[in-house]
């Protein structure tokens, strides 16, 4: 038999955010972004329509960004295999996947009729608002493969939120928390095959959200894209979970007071690229920026949180608009509480860097990094240079055994798809 169907229409029929850890609803979820004739009535038969779709490796290099792609109905009774690619050499670079999602609305308007769409190029307009005036933003997040072989995202719902403050900051309408959510789930099913195996890495989801339409003068754009896409990653840093080193700067900034530092817009992390290529080339890992008024309290690293840790208290430089509100500073901070740490939000002077016990680095591409050194108007202070300490080992280590499901989740932190 050689019939096949096509993913012409894969508008969602419902949005609202099915049960937390549920297979079954997960499973629901997909099948709703399946043109209608591909919608069987047996559970079983539906999942093997989605392992045979998922399972086909529709990458090129250079073709035209479309929508069609064709579902064969010689359909396997086994799960999704895993992608041909080398998981243990995985590095934090991009990997072109199968699928990815997009969703359109005008300036006023409402988010709907999402599609998942083989990856691929997209057009824009010259004149598009991202392009000329940097109306955009992005957000980042992973899923991870269990043993079992179900894979957990962490805290989406963080995510969604954190965009839709930025959207406001930015003039943007954004998707609501349920359609990010369901989107994010749709996304990482139709690429189950490109979430590494459990230990190897992660699903780097990146959700993008830019104002496509066409515009000349300054203003808000009149139409906007809602897009993610994925790709397996490994650590983010080359040195791995090994102590990186980082070099304090003192004439560039990476924000200021009422500019858009505490959102995750594009313009950002722009910003950062020639201080962190200059402290590349003197072999540092990374930039740690201080604040524009003193110039003295710290703020972040080009991508990431900071902490200092000093006896059982950590600090960690307040949110007050310049600094990011990281979802895995969030969350370290909570499990950090849990345990029977002092956590401080606060000002942070750069001098409590030359009396830390440790001090390591947080967020969603990153997780948890150690510092081993920090350099500071050329003094070099180090904090150890066997990797983390005791107390960054161990927030480590309840951070990524509750994002891999290693450990019960008490946090109500993740949501399993299988």
């Amino acid at each position: 038999m050689e019939s096949s169907a096509v993913l012409s229409s894969l508008q969602p029929t419902c949005l609202i955010c099915p049960s937390r850890s549920s297979s079954s609803s997960s499973a629901a979820a997909a099948a709703a972004f399946l043109p209608q004739r591909t919608r069987f009535s047996p559970p079983q038969l539906q999942k093997q329509i989605l392992a045979s779709a998922y399972s086909r490796n529709v990458n090129e290099a250079n073709y035209p960004f479309r929508r069609a792609a064709v579902l064969s109905d010689s359909y396997s009774t086994e799960a999704s295999e895993l992608a041909d690619i080398e998981w243990d050499n995985l590095g934090f670079g991009f990997l072109p996947t199968d699928y990815m999602y997009m969703m359109k609305c005008t300036r006023g308007g409402n988010f709907s009729k999402g599609e998942l769409q083989q990856f691929g190029k997209i057009e824009l307009s010259p004149s598009a608002g991202v392009l000329n005036y940097g109306q955009g933003l992005f957000e980042g997040l992973k899923a991870y493969r269990k043993e079992d072989g179900n894979i957990l995202l962490f805290r989406p719902e963080e995510n969604a939120l954190r965009m839709r403050l930025g959207a406001e900051r930015m003039c943007m309408p954004s998707p609501t928390v349920e359609q990010f959510v369901e989107a994010v789930k749709a996304t990482v099913l139709a690429n189950k095959r490109w979430v590494p195996p459990s230990g190897k890495g992660s699903l780097y989801i990146r959700p993008l959200l830019m104002g496509s339409g066409a515009v000349l003068g300054l203003a808000p754009a009149p139409e906007y894209t809602f897009l993610i896409y994925v790709s397996p990653v490994g650590n983010y840093f080359k040195e791995g979970v090994a102590p990186i080193h980082l070099i304090v700067e003192n004439e560039l900034h990476r924000a200021t007071p009422g500019g858009t530092g505490g959102v995750k817009t594009i313009g950002n992390y722009a910003a950062v690229l020639k201080a962190q290529s200059v402290a590349k080339a003197k072999g540092y890992s990374d930039v740690l920026y201080l604040d524009c008024v003193h110039k003295k309290y710290l703020e972040e690293v080009s991508s990431c949180n900071i902490f200092v840790v000093k006896g059982n208290v950590i600090s960690t430089p307040a949110i007050k608009g310049t600094i990011l509100p990281g979802i895995t500073r969030k969350s370290i901070i909570d499990v950090a509480r849990s345990r029977g740490f002092q956590v401080e939000e606060r000002l942070v002077p750069v001098e409590e860097l030359l009396d830390a016990d440790e001090v390591f680095c947080t967020g969603t591409a990153v997780v948890v990094s150690p510092v081993g050194s920090i350099t500071y108007k050329g003094e070099r202070v180090s904090y150890g240079a066997d990797g983390f300490g005791a107390v960054s080992q161990q927030l480590y280590s309840v951070l990524t055994r509750l994002q891999m499901g290693l450990i019960e989740d008490k946090m109500d932190w993740t949501v399993e798809l299988s």
